[in-house]
Parts: structure tokens; C-alpha cells; sequence
């Protein structure tokens, strides 16, 4: 797969209308109140999963989510679909504040919220049908009989590459990419206008991958949908993305267009993620940055810069104090001391 496409992505505009606004996203998991305390008797941590995030979502664009196993992309994205619950901070939806609605006053926005989850083998009930699986969330927010749902969901299918014959089947008589379609249209049913497509692609085969990434971009653009793209492979946020936000653990390093930051990354760790993409013209490839060790704890996270401690460009100032959000260009922003002006 090429690392973007040379063209503009779905017509995106920067004028387009805010669809999704964070602001100070925190979400603390206290292991205090779990199993941790109760077995070894300890204090236990906070896990600081998502810490002040902030991440907007125009209409009609994609905002790829990119960072590691453990950065807390999961959890921001459900977190943003009131999935869980925040600790902190404030989420509007359509320029509603969704942060502390009751269940009651929640339901109707669920409807335009939806999310694809990652494993099509975990996220689909062995025991239900395809029109059972497709059929609930418009089942719980319409009143429509079992007839009017069951052309619904065949209607459906057929629009995600599956047969309207294959509504009475169960789960384990598909594959995995026709287990996902399933899941892509158990989400879309009730015509959402934004969707969390969480690692959609990450769980099946490299030509299969293609197929549901293709998919998901016809589908945005027939029923003019809202993502975001959540994954750990840059390669497939830069075919996807229109904008780019890359995550390390649980706070936001970089955020840019597609081009600004895949031509000039700016935050070192986006330089080495981007840098062990894989490149097929030999001309074209780069020595691979390596990082030392592995990803810290979220329960205890390095002090100053969290990503000091692997950095290959860490500095004195790096280990102790927070760098703030810098502005390298327009619309294109890195948290890194390589940027202030009394470091340069």
C-alpha cells in the first residue's frame, strides 16, 4: 500500500464545520479501586490513559490517530463516544457539551456517534445472526417492525459486499474480512454522521486490509461521513488521513495535515515512527531511527517530556519540565523543546 495518494483526500476543506471538539481530555484509570489492591495489598497507580488532550474533527474529513500499542488511542476515541467515561475536560459534539449528559439525554446523539471496533472475531456475538448483530442499534432507536428492519439490514449488506442471503448466518461461517464488513454495517444502520473506525484493519490480511480500506473511503464519501481513523500503522493513516495526530503515552506530540506531516515531521518520535515505514524504492529509504527501550509505563510516566527518556535528540531541559504545544507552521503543531526559541 503507498503511504498516501496523490490526490486530495474526499475534497477536504480547512473552512469545513467542526463536528468533534475536545478540550483538557483526561481519562485515569485508579487501580486503587480494583483487584490490584485487594490481592497485594498496595496503594496501586493512577493509569493516566489520556491526560489533557485536546483534538478536533471537521465535517466530511478523516483525522488519522496514530501512536503505539498502550498510547491510549482506544481509550480516547471511546472515551470521545462517552463509551467511558471521562475524568476530566469537556467533549462537544455539533457544538453540544456531551461531557456529563444522564443516559436519557445521551441516546439520541448515540445514533450519530458510532464506532467500528478492531477485532471482527471479539466483536460480533457468536450466538446471534447477521440480521440480529446488524438489526440491534436500529431496533433500540427506531420503532420500526421486524420486516421493515430485515430490508434494512439486507439492503445493508449488499452495500458493504456481502449477499442479502447471508443475513440468517452466523459469525463463524464468515471470514475476517467479511466478519468486519458485518461490523461496518452494524454500525452504519442507523446512519451515523461520525464514525470511530478503531484499528478497523489492523486484525486481517495485508490484500484484505486494501479491501476494507477501500470500502470505508466509498462509504464516507456516499453517505458523507465523519472518521476517525485510529492505528498504529502509518502507512495506512497516510492513505486515509487528511489530518494527522500522533499520540504518545496518552498526550498529543504532533498534529498536522497529511503532507505537512508526513513531508516534515517535526516531533522525533513522529520522525521515528515515519522513518521504519517501509519503503519500496531504494533510493527513497531512510536509515531507521532507533529508539531506546521500550514504551514506559503509563504508571509512571518519565518526568518533563514523557518521550525524553527514548529520544534521540533529548536535551537537558527535556527531563524535567513539560514542553508545550509550539506551532512549526500553519495548522501544524509539535509539543517538543526543540522548538522554543531559548533551546534553538
Amino acid at each position: 500500500m503507498h503511504l498516501r495518494r496523490g490526490r486530495a483526500v474526499n475534497g477536504y476543506s480547512a473552512s469545513s464545520e467542526m463536528l468533534v471538539e475536545v478540550r483538557g481530555l483526561r481519562k485515569h484509570f485508579d487501580l486503587r479501586k480494583g483487584l490490584a489492591r485487594l490481592v497485594s495489598g498496595q496503594e496501586g497507580h493512577v493509569v493516566k490513559a489520556v491526560h489533557d488532550v485536546d483534538i478536533s474533527v471537521r465535517r466530511g474529513e478523516t483525522v488519522g490517530l496514530i501512536g503505539e500499542s498502550g498510547c491510549g488511542k482506544t481509550t480516547l476515541g471511546r472515551t470521545i463516544l462517552r463509551l467511558q467515561e471521562p475524568t476530566a475536560g469537556s467533549i462537544f459534539f455539533d457544538g453540544q457539551d456531551i461531557t456529563r449528559l444522564n443516559d436519557a439525554a445521551l441516546k439520541p446523539l448515540r445514533r450519530r456517534m458510532q464506532i467500528i471496533f478492531q477485532d471482527p472475531y471479539a466483536s460480533l456475538n457468536p450466538r446471534r445472526t447477521v440480521e440480529e448483530i446488524v438489526g440491534l442499534p436500529l431496533r433500540l432507536h427506531e420503532n420500526r417492525s421486524s420486516e421493515a428492519t430485515r430490508e434494512r439490514v439486507k439492503v445493508l449488506l449488499e452495500r458493504v459486499g456481502l449477499r442479502a442471503s447471508h443475513i440468517g448466518r452466523y459469525p463463524h461461517q464468515f471470514s475476517g474480512g467479511q466478519r468486519q464488513r458485518i461490523g461496518i454495517a452494524r454500525a452504519l444502520i442507523v446512519n451515523p454522521e461520525f464514525v470511530v473506525c478503531d484499528e478497523p484493519v489492523s486484525a486481517l490480511d495485508v490484500s484484505i486490509q486494501a479491501q476494507i480500506i477501500e470500502l470505508l473511503d466509498n462509504l464516507k464519501r456516499e453517505l458523507e461521513l465523519t472518521y476517525l481513523f485510529i492505528s498504529h500503522d502509518l502507512s495506512v493513516i497516510g492513505y486515509v488521513a487528511d489530518r494527522i495526530v500522533v499520540m504518545y503515552l496518552g498526550e498529543i506530540v504532533e498534529t498536522g495535515t497529511r503532507d505537512q506531516v508526513l513531508d516534515n515531521p517535526c516531533h522525533p518520535y513522529t520522525q521515528s515512527l515515519l522513518s521504519a515505514v517501509p519503503q519500496l524504492d531504494p533510493q527513497s529509504r531512510q536509515a531507521r531511527i532507533q529508539l531506546k527501550g521500550d514504551l514506559p509505563s503509563p504508571m509512571r510516566p518519565p518526568s518533563g517530556c514523557k518521550f525524553h527518556s527514548r529520544c534521540p535528540k533529548a536535551m537537558k531541559i527535556c527531563s524535567h519540565v513539560k514542553p508545550r504545544i509550539y506551532s512549526v507552521s500553519a495548522g501544524h503543531q509539535a509539543a517538543c523543546h526543540l522548538y522554543e526559541e531559548s533551546t534553538r
